[in-house]
């Protein structure tokens, strides 16, 4: 059974930082693509950041460029997502996914951690 679960979210001021991890089981995770997504209060899922299989390759939303790092470790099992100057619209529930590097269905989610960013 596969099984995505993410941990490190909270409240944070403005200017802060945050690190979200999300550990998966019952996958080989190797051959899986990860990324984090974000659902702001009263708008849709977005896209945070993704990443290869191997680690190789990363692609970011424009919002987030330059302030937030998306990495793996293979062998822990483990996504992360350092999140630097943290601003009140990153407020969001964030979540990981994965899914096999050479399809995009079935994909995997995890049940979200609360990032709030206020002063």
């Amino acid at each position: 059974q596969v099984q995505l679960v993410e941990s490190g979210g909270g409240l944070v001021q403005p200017g802060g930082s945050l690190r979200l991890s999300c550990i998966a089981s019952g996958v080989a995770f190797s051959n899986y693509a990860m990324s984090w997504y974000r659902q702001r209060p009263g708008k849709e899922r977005e896209l945070v950041a993704e990443i290869t299989n191997t680690g190789s390759n990363t692609i970011y939303a424009d919002s987030v460029k330059g302030r937030f790092t998306i990495s793996r470790d293979n062998y822990k099992n483990m996504v992360y997502l350092r999140m630097d100057s943290l601003k009140p619209d990153d407020t969001a529930v964030y979540y990981c996914r994965g899914r096999r590097w050479w399809q995009i269905e079935p994909d995997y989610w995890g049940q979200g951690t609360q990032v709030t960013v206020s002063s």
